[in-house]
């Protein structure tokens, strides 16, 4: 889905190809509505979450075999460009993911057909697709940047009618878009006719690669003579603005803390989330009207465990110890007769403040779960964070399990909220 959902809407007509109205509205309404699920796992990019920034120049040669109907693309020139390469799920470098290439274009010689409009910039987004019919319209997952073909993947609307971008990798030292510099040659199809390249993309890393703050908006800055089809800017729009919007306050993630270290709250739209590859839980928070002492109290009765977690369906025993580290409460999961024994183990507690735990539920496997109350008088701030340490739930990418985990966890809070109030474990 990656820049299929960030493209080009212009105030262009529909033209003779437009689609349906009812059909690409629909669809961008579903598109929309999926991207505000992702925001609760990442609230910055739900897409995209990790790049590299890149900068060099884009050299147009013009096109001798025919005009594009593009003006930027039939006239000759340099242009200045910064760019962002990445991974459009985040799936460990080792397996295959849709790649994205994000460019903005500041033009810096050539005619003036060959510029922005009044000398801004253009924003231009790739994705990896096949190349030959029809895979040009299909996203294809890749390992990495020298194998892929890149596409706009929907078209651009010219003079001419139709233009399709594309780009690929002439040269790529180490397979690696931060090893050296990155030569890519840029072409133009109309949908179903042949490549035609009609320039040379130079792109390197700095010395200590990093991700940008940038963020592309193609929906505004769009190369001259360049328009979008009314049926792909109702597709795309809506995804695009959700997208771009600010993280929810509900949606907030705080990185992993480690044993005795303490790390201040980031969301995802920080860069220390973002760059460092740190592993990051779900994490929801909500203000209770009750103070910290009595929500405690539902939290330091086991037996009540199963009231306001989700998912548990009794409690078969807990320590007499319980929650001082290292006690255990027996819990089944699931609804009768389909039901798992496990246990949840005190991992760490500081009464009134916090408790850590690993919860059990195999053959699903395991989570690590952090509940911190923050007191503030005649309320608390609750916060949970969780996420899969062992087993099958681990395998799942994270920008599937994290919205789960949140739609969970704040129903939980609701519960706790509710048995706090009504003065449960006192």
């Amino acid at each position: 889905m990656t820049h299929l959902l960030q493209d080009h809407p212009t105030s262009g007509g529909s033209g003779p190809r437009d689609v349906a109205p009812g059909v690409s509205e629909a669809a961008g309404h579903a598109f929309a509505g999926l991207f505000r699920i992702l925001k609760v796992a990442r609230p910055g990019r739900p897409i995209h979450p990790k790049g590299v920034g890149l900068t060099g120049a884009l050299t147009r040669t013009g096109n001798a075999g025919g005009p594009s109907g593009l003006d930027w693309l039939d006239a000759p020139g340099t242009d200045s460009v910064v760019a962002r390469f990445s991974r459009s799920v985040g799936l460990p470098s080792q397996l295959p993911d849709v790649l994205g290439l994000a460019l903005r274009i500041t033009p810096s010689s050539g005619g003036a057909r060959g510029t922005a409009s009044d000398g801004g910039t253009a924003d231009v987004l790739f994705s990896s697709t096949g190349w030959q019919l029809p895979g040009r319209f299909l996203l294809q997952p890749k390992l990495d940047a020298s194998t892929a073909t890149l596409t706009t993947l929907m078209p651009y609307r010219g003079r001419n009618g139709p233009v399709l971008l594309g780009l690929r990798t002439i040269s790529l030292p180490g397979r690696s878009v931060t090893s050296g510099r990155w030569v890519l040659g840029l072409y133009w199809a109309k949908p179903a006719g042949p490549w035609q390249q009609c320039g040379e993309l130079r792109l390197q890393a700095a010395p200590e690669p990093a991700d940008t703050p940038q963020r592309f908006n193609p929906l505004e800055n769009q190369p001259p003579g360049a328009q979008a089809y009314a049926w792909t800017r109702r597709l795309r729009e809506r995804s695009y603005q959700t997208a771009q919007q600010a993280a929810p306050p509900a949606a907030v993630r705080t990185a992993v803390p480690q044993a005795g270290v303490e790390r201040p709250e980031t969301t995802g739209n920080q860069p220390g989330s973002a760059t460092t590859g740190r592993n990051t839980m779900s994490t929801v928070s909500q203000l209770f009207n009750t103070p910290a002492a009595d929500v405690w109290q539902v939290i330091a009765d086991g037996w009540l465990y199963s009231g306001w977690v989700v998912g548990a369906s009794r409690i078969r025993a807990v320590d007499d110890t319980w929650p001082q580290a290292g006690s255990h409460l027996h819990h089944s999961v699931g609804a009768w007769p389909l039901v798992i024994n496990d246990s949840t183990r005190v991992t760490a507690a500081e009464p009134e403040k916090s408790l850590e735990l690993v919860a059990r539920g195999w053959p699903l496997g395991e989570a690590k779960v952090v509940i911190t109350l923050q007191d503030q008088g005649n309320q608390c701030l609750v916060t949970i964070a969780e996420d899969a340490i062992r087993g099958p739930g681990k395998r799942v990418p994270k920008i599937l399990r994290d919205p789960m985990i949140t739609v969970r966890n704040r129903e939980t809070l609701r519960r706790l909220e509710l048995m706090a109030a009504g003065g449960a474990g006192k």
